[in-house]
């Protein structure tokens, strides 16, 4: 017994400090920000083993390589070398774009690697009372293929009538797939997949949990919203499927939100980012519909259905990561004129803070709209931490009363829109899996700004001294907050 008792020991001293320093090598290696990196040296260094394992089940990338090898294999399924943008124009010059966003259309072109379409049409749907019936009935009439992703699928009664309505689709002998997040598809019980597996609806999870072998992906979630029916109208926004989102009830946790529905050649490219991430969960290339001999790349079937140009983004923490952030920054250091920004979370990147507040010094009047009260109090403390940054070189932010408010917009010289399920902060920038779609066309634009402001005028707006006048115990706990706001 002694010798074994040694000999467990001797592992112990052994084996503890080699897993600590591969563990802070694996960190120094491969981690993208220096501050990030260090932290977590630190944190491996300092609480051996311990140290590792919150490393193991929080710092690792996982996605990455996996993301990696199927991209490759099916060339982003579109059919072209990887890193090849699609042939169309795609600086806008000859889409009828104002020459001012040619140069931001040029940007983002060869960032995302996609092109500019033309001749699409978007219609703002607020909350469940509009989005909820615009989305049955398009799955009704769906001739073809239905294709849903979701993050939260909440069992209540209008995610019934959701489950009701694929079945139906189902029935008429379309081609059905949904994709629940691993991690989102627990928020409701019984869960979705459930419901979903007895009425024969072909789904899959997005990195589910899995204890053996160990899959514990809590923080590499898949936030997009996206619903394609056919090739002829698609849905995104940040409006999940529940009663949470009918906002004209009394409910305690009702959600105020803005979906959007989308008819034209863009609907393509939504269609293709859920065969993407469809390919993803199932580890084979299935890009194309079973019902149609039409191929991912070949030109898009939709036909000219508004006067928007548009183009969408996706972005993750694989291959895909930072393109939102940067094309934001790019929109915000174009601007002449006006930046709106509407989101639930506000806790921007140094980077952006520093290009918000560039803009409000060069004369571009800035305006931030976000919740009093966040449904989550500690991205509202981590949020009130950094507020005196931007308002102290003229950024004008507001508060906006109960309910909480989902909606995420942003707004550029009354003519660039960005609309998707991105908020702007760390978690939805860095770490989910988001969906964003450009849009340059000015009476779309003109619309969601005059949202915004009225919003705005119903607000109670934030100055400096608002944040500098709170107590030393709020100061502390927003700190705090703010220092996990990478995780939060």
């Amino acid at each position: 017994m002694l010798p074994a008792i040694h000999w467990l020991n001797w592992l112990a001293l052994t084996l503890v400090p080699v897993v600590s320093f591969v563990a802070a090598g694996h960190a120094l290696l491969y981690k993208r920000d220096p501050r990030s990196a260090f932290g977590w040296i630190a944190v491996c260094l300092m609480f051996p083993l311990a140290g590792a394992l919150l490393y193991f089940l929080f710092g690792i990338n996982r996605v990455r390589t996996r993301a990696r090898e199927l991209r490759r294999a099916r060339s982003s399924g579109t059919g072209l070398p990887e890193g090849v943008p699609e042939r169309r124009d795609s600086s806008g010059e000859s889409l009828g774009i104002p020459s001012e966003f040619t140069e931001l259309a040029r940007i983002s072109s060869a960032i995302t690697r996609r092109a500019l379409l033309r001749g699409n049409r978007i219609d703002a749907l607020h909350n469940g009372e509009q989005a909820y019936p615009a989305m049955l009935d398009a799955i009704a009439t769906a001739e073809r293929s239905v294709y849903l992703s979701a993050y939260i699928f909440d069992t209540n009664d209008t995610g019934k009538c959701f489950i009701d309505a694929l079945a139906g689709a189902l029935e008429r002998g379309l081609d059905v797939r949904v994709i629940l997040d691993g991690f989102g598809e627990h928020y409701s019980f019984p869960r979705a997949g459930r419901l979903l597996r007895q009425r024969g609806i072909r789904f899959v999870r997005f990195l589910p949990f899995r204890w053996f072998p160990p899959a514990l992906h809590i923080n590499l979630r898949n936030h997009r919203k996206i619903l394609v029916i056919d090739h002829a109208v698609a849905f995104t926004g940040g409006m999940n499927i529940g009663d949470r989102h009918l906002a004209d009830t009394d409910r305690a946790d009702r959600v105020v939100d803005m979906h959007f529905r989308l008819a034209g050649p863009i609907v393509s490219q939504m269609r293709r980012a859920f065969v993407e991430d469809w390919n993803f969960c199932t580890g084979a290339d299935d890009s194309v519909d079973p019902t149609s001999d039409v191929a991912e790349h070949e030109e898009p079937l939709a036909t000219h259905a508004g006067n928007a140009v548009c183009r969408m983004i996706v972005d993750g923490p694989d291959e895909d990561l930072d393109k939102l952030s940067t094309v934001l920054i790019a929109a915000i250091s174009a601007a002449r004129s006006n930046i709106r920004i509407m989101t639930p979370y506000f806790i921007p990147s140094s980077e952006m803070t520093l290009a918000l507040e560039s803009a409000a010094l060069r004369g571009v009047a800035v305006s931030v709209v976000i919740p009093q009260r966040s449904n989550l109090p500690f991205v509202t403390w981590a949020t009130r931490n950094m507020l005196w940054e931007i308002l102290q070189r003229k950024v004008r932010v507001f508060f906006q009363p109960p309910p909480f408010v989902h909606t995420k917009l942003f707004v550029v010289d009354d003519f660039y829109t960005l609309i998707g399920s991105a908020n702007l902060d760390p978690r939805s920038l860095r770490l989910n899996f988001e969906i964003a779609v450009e849009v340059y066309d000015g009476e779309f634009a003109a619309g969601l700004a005059g949202h915004i402001d009225e919003t705005a005028r119903r607000s109670r707006e934030v100055h400096l001294e608002d944040v500098e006048n709170r107590s030393m115990l709020a100061r502390t706990r927003d700190a705090l907050a703010w220092l996990f706001s990478p995780y939060l």
